[in-house]
């Protein structure tokens, strides 16, 4: 994996500004520290998917009520559950400086987000491929926690997919995902190409968040 600097430091929150020489080093020294410590990891599989009345979806033996979930889904007869992980290590790290130098550490968690989304958009990348084959489309990804698309749905994900198995990736008890640069998502799969497969921003209706992406 490559460093991703405009999303690191977009999520440092410099937003259109440039930093300053000294944090442009920091930044570069410390994505080789992180670079040694990704084991990333992902695991998917498809379903088929039933459209109910009321916003209610139901899939993989789950059964969601979402109103921006239905919405992102309109039109998908299966859909991708998918989760994936930067490993333990990449914790490890951020746990070791946030003791002995927290500035190292806010910069590690930055260019960790930056990776685990640069992660997940090549595998998605790869999926669109995979999919294609099948006469099938990918829409954009949509995480627990999006819109309405409660939180809770996270466990559910996480088992069906037997992630804590085969990638190493639990859940805490409240809901805190371990190791915690990790991504659970649904992605629906269509007849129709929407030109669209990424997410992160694009799928979110959170508009004033202050790390949303510039257009």
């Amino acid at each position: 994996m490559n460093l991703n600097y405009k999303e690191t430091i977009r999520y440092l929150g410099y937003g259109k500004q440039e930093p300053d020489a000294a944090i442009r080093a920091l930044i570069e020294d410390c994505w080789l520290e992180l670079d040694a410590s990704l084991s990333p990891k992902c695991t998917w599989d498809v379903y088929r998917l039933q459209h109910k009345e009321e916003n209610r979806l139901c899939f993989a033996g789950m059964e969601v009520t979402s109103k921006s979930l239905n919405k992102n889904l309109a039109g998908c007869g299966f859909i991708l559950l998918f989760a994936a992980t930067l490993g333990p290590r990449v914790d490890l790290l951020i746990g070791k400086h946030a003791r002995l130098q927290m500035s190292r550490a806010v910069v590690l968690q930055a260019a960790a987000a930056a990776a685990i989304e640069d992660y997940c958009n090549e595998i998605n990348t790869k999926l669109k491929s995979v999919m294609a084959e099948k006469g099938l489309y990918l829409r954009p990804r949509f995480s627990p926690g999006y819109g309405d698309f409660d939180l809770s749905h996270q466990r559910q994900l996480i088992t069906v997919l037997d992630a804590p198995k085969k990638i190493g990736l639990t859940l805490t008890d409240s809901l805190i995902m371990a190791p915690a640069k990790s991504v659970t998502a649904v992605i629906g799969l269509s007849e129709y190409d929407t030109r669209c497969h990424l997410s992160g921003c694009e799928a979110c209706g959170k508009t004033d968040c202050e790390f949303r992406r510039f257009s």
